[in-house]
């Protein structure tokens, strides 16, 4: 059987738990203690879970969120979602293949009420954006009470294991995302006034102005549903990933970014072997710099725009590598019988449009969409509509970075206590400054200063960082402060002041290790003015470098300058996993030098020709399979309201609740030039995620 478990990573250190035994599809498996089934059958190799009830579609993880149903298996006899439900010892697990058998009726007791109570805030969500706001109300003397699904707190932090970008004071940048949700939870926990629930989730706001919340509930394996009467709520459940239309999209492989991600850096789990990244913003970016971290190799890296959206240092980083990024380039087809086998892209023109004779299979065993998020803000639309005093911060408000959804939790949270009379006073103006400046986006891009070429006879840094972002780490870092941002404006590029220095820089390396871009390095003339050492980051497996190399080294876009030698490689604690490998390299090129070269350029051989668009077969609605086809040929038949055709294709009637279908229906109405304000909007009503019948009508704990 395969086993794709992680058992070498240059920033995580895989656990070592205790095996469970479990079956799967009537054999023997093993999974680790703790993890949910999806992971335990990834690991094993196993990626179709089961076949659709409506034409045998095999079926398979996508959102590893619990936000769809791809993943729904047969457990112990019940139909459960793979990617939320734990494994136990002697679990037998089955391929849900068609409509599952329901368990034989059984009589139950009915409590005489459901248990309420009551808070001044609830807050959905303990991702940054929740986590930082139950911080600033407790200072305000504020009772919370703070529900997540998830076992730890930290929401989508607890998996991104690079350097944060963003102000050094204001939001921790300089320190990885998963350390950061460490920080937050423990400032969390400390709170006197803060209770926290987690694997609990808010189900519905209902008209009498009480959330519906499935509590975990110790033994019970479906948990206890309770009413919570807050007097004001705090929506901060993020935002969920997009899905994209095109031929084989259903298939087993084809992943969200995140859910890559919950495999990779929460369960320790090898997803693919080989992935093709559909995105250039700054997910598609950081997860293919991430896979390569984790020995997974990346065909390429495309993106439909002339370039990518992401911050350039993301560009950059990838580029050194060696990873191919094609732009103005789509996915036109996954191809495979029973799982990503391949897949199959193009060149678009200005107008998107696919060009004839540009088709190119690339070989894949997995397609990660990055194409973008919409806010989960379905709670806070339903507090709204029903009077209740309600906000929603972090990407449930709009999507931005993480460090942004920090900030702007603080500031949620001091707005909704100014609307309950908790506090009078005004948020600081310049508060508001600086959440503008963190949800900026990438700015002008500058051409790098000029390359000294006398010998110094000294050491400094080179900034290879030359784009407008937000982000001031390494002038923070430096002890001199020879490292200047404007600090009004932390988007400014940064700058080497020598002037400024009481005394020569003394190489550090400080500024070297805690860039989040890894767009600094530094170069000592010092020892041989010929032959000066170049100390540039790395953050690779250490088996892949080693003192006494002789390594390929690139300038920022990734062009070979020439080899060096590396001379020493430090590591430690102050360094924080990040590896300082001094190189001894010809002077010519030693300021031009950004990285090392790591993946071989023979890997990724030119693509074959791939001559015609393969059958478009796109899906719309992944939960009942209906495709583009059937929603265009009832929008030409006159049809204007959504709700029409949810009844005549069953369009969004799924477990998903339309999250993921709604949008691409109304692209297509767009496509077919229907504006949207003839378009009847869909009927959204509680539950907003799928609850045992039982457990919601008040099931007695212990009844059979």
């Amino acid at each position: 059987m395969v086993n794709r478990r992680l058992t070498r990573h240059p920033i995580l250190t895989p656990p070592e738990r205790p095996t469970v035994p479990f079956s799967w599809n009537g054999q023997p498996i093993e999974g680790k203690e703790g993890e949910t089934i999806a992971a335990a059958l990834t690991a094993a190799g196993e990626r179709v879970f089961g076949h659709h009830p409506k034409d045998g579609a095999p079926q398979g993880l996508f959102c590893a969120n619990g936000q769809c149903a791809q993943c729904l298996v047969i457990a112990d006899g019940k139909p459960v979602k793979a990617c939320v439900t734990a494994i136990r010892p002697g679990m037998c697990v089955l391929p849900s293949n068609g409509l599952p058998t329901l368990p034989p009726a059984t009589p139950f007791e009915l409590s005489d009420h459901t248990p309420t109570v009551s808070t001044e805030v609830l807050i959905i969500g303990g991702g940054p954006a929740g986590l930082s706001a139950a911080i600033e109300l407790d200072r305000l003397g504020t009772d919370v009470l703070l529900v997540d699904d998830k076992a730890s707190l930290g929401g989508k932090l607890v998996l991104q294991t690079h350097r944060f970008f963003g102000s050094f004071n204001a939001v921790h940048a300089g320190t990885r995302g998963m350390d950061i949700a460490a920080q937050l939870d423990r400032q969390v926990r400390s709170c006197s006034r803060v209770t926290v629930w987690t694997n609990s989730s808010a189900l519905a706001v209902f008209s009498d102005k009480r959330v519906g919340v499935l509590r975990a509930a110790g033994d019970t394996p479906d948990g206890e549903y309770v009413l919570v009467e807050p007097r004001g709520l705090l929506v901060a459940t993020g935002a969920r990933e997009r899905f994209l239309t095109f031929s084989g999209n259903t298939l087993p492989g084809v992943l969200g970014a995140g859910a890559f991600q919950t495999l990779l850096h929460r369960d320790r789990v090898k997803p693919a072997e080989r992935v093709l990244i559909v995105g250039g913003g700054n997910v598609g970016l950081i997860v293919a710099y991430q896979a390569i971290q984790a020995g997974i190799e990346v065909e390429a890296v495309i993106e439909a725009l002339p370039q990518c959206g992401g911050y350039k240092v993301h560009h950059d980083k990838l580029a050194r590598l060696g990873i191919p990024i094609y732009t103005s380039t789509t996915l036109v087809s996954a191809n495979g019988t029973h799982q990503v086998e391949s897949a199959t892209v193009a060149r678009v023109n200005e107008h998107f449009q696919v060009v004839e004779n540009t088709h190119r299979r690339l070989a894949c065993d997995a397609i990660l969409l990055a194409v973008g998020m919409d806010p989960e803000d379905g709670l806070y639309k339903k507090a709204l509509e029903f009077g209740l005093v309600a906000g929603a911060a972090g990407d449930a408000d709009h999507v931005a970075e993480a460090s942004a959804a920090i900030f702007a939790g603080k500031i949620k949270a001091h707005q909704l206590a100014q609307k309950l009379g908790i506090s009078n006073v005004e948020t600081p103006e310049h508060w508001r400054r600086t959440l503008t400046v963190l949800e900026s986006k990438p700015g002008a891009i500058y051409p790098p200063p000029p390359i000294e070429a006398e010998d110094l006879h000294a050491v400094e840094p080179v900034l290879h960082c030359v784009q407008e972002i937000p982000c001031d780490p390494c002038s923070a870092a430096c002890p001199q402060g020879g490292i200047r941002i404007d600090p009004d404006d932390i988007r400014h590029v940064p700058q080497f002041v020598q002037s400024t220095l009481e005394k020569p820089c003394v190489g550090c390396e400080k500024c070297v290790t805690i860039c989040p871009g890894q767009a600094i390095t530094l170069v000592d003339d010092r020892k041989d003015p010929s032959h000066p050492w170049v100390i540039v980051p790395f953050e690779m497996d250490r088996v892949l470098i080693r003192e006494g190399d002789w390594v390929d080294v690139v300038n920022v876009e990734g062009l070979v300058l020439g080899k060096a030698e590396v001379v020493r490689i430090r590591s430690g604690v102050a360094l924080d996993r990040t590896l300082a490998v001094r190189l001894r390299a010809e002077h010519s090129i030693a300021r031009q030098i950004a990285g090392i070269r790591v993946v071989d350029p023979s890997v990724h051989a030119t693509p074959e020709q791939w001559e015609g668009r393969p059958a478009d077969s796109t899906i719309v609605c992944r939960c009942e399979r209906v495709s583009a086809l059937a929603i265009r040929t009832l929008i030409e038949k006159g049809h204007r309201d959504i709700n029409e055709i949810k009844v005549l294709t069953r369009a969004g009637l799924g477990a998903c609740g339309a999250r993921s279908c709604n949008r691409l229906v109304h692209r297509i109405f767009a496509e077919e030039n229907v504006r949207q304000n003839e378009v009847g909007e869909p009927r959204v009503r509680p539950l907003l995620l799928e609850v045992p019948l039982a457990v919601f009508a008040g099931k007695k704990e212990g009844s059979p």
